[in-house]
């Protein structure tokens, strides 16, 4: 099964020179847990994800309101492109310790696909718990 059929296609981007305040008000409003970070053409530049928001910059005291979004975010994130099979993304994110992946296609982003949308789709059972198990097996509880 490709990524394409299972990746959704409606992902709420930002903007590198958006404040991380809005970075936080996106993630709360629609409930995800990062946002793709994309050029005004569209292309994928990074990641923000609400922990770059807490460590990279509350921890950090700077001014959610006046800290851009690309001072915080991750860059060079591992992506998938549609046609590529859906066993690569769940490999890539074991690999990459993330439960989601931009989905790019000509340098654009297309999508997301994340861990949810393997497991719903029962045909990736195995492999998403597998991906979960690699993923959460680096996390220290204190």
């Amino acid at each position: 099964m490709e990524v394409r059929e299972l990746m959704n296609p409606s992902v709420v981007t930002i903007e590198p020179t958006s404040s991380a305040s809005l970075a936080a008000r996106l993630i709360s409003r629609h409930n995800v847990g990062s946002l793709p970070v994309c050029s005004s053409d569209g292309r994928l530049r990074g990641m923000v994800t609400d922990r770059d928001i807490v460590l990279r910059c509350i921890a950090a005291e700077e001014d959610p309101a006046q800290t851009m979004v690309r001072d915080i975010m991750t860059r060079n994130c591992a992506t998938v492109a549609p046609g590529d099979d859906c066993r690569e993304a769940t490999r890539l994110m074991s690999t990459q310790q993330v439960r989601r992946l931009p989905v790019v296609e000509k340098g654009k982003l297309v999508g997301v696909i994340s861990l949810a949308d393997l497991a719903r789709s029962h045909r990736f059972d195995m492999e998403a718990s597998q991906a979960l198990c690699e993923i959460s097996e680096n996390i220290v509880v204190r």
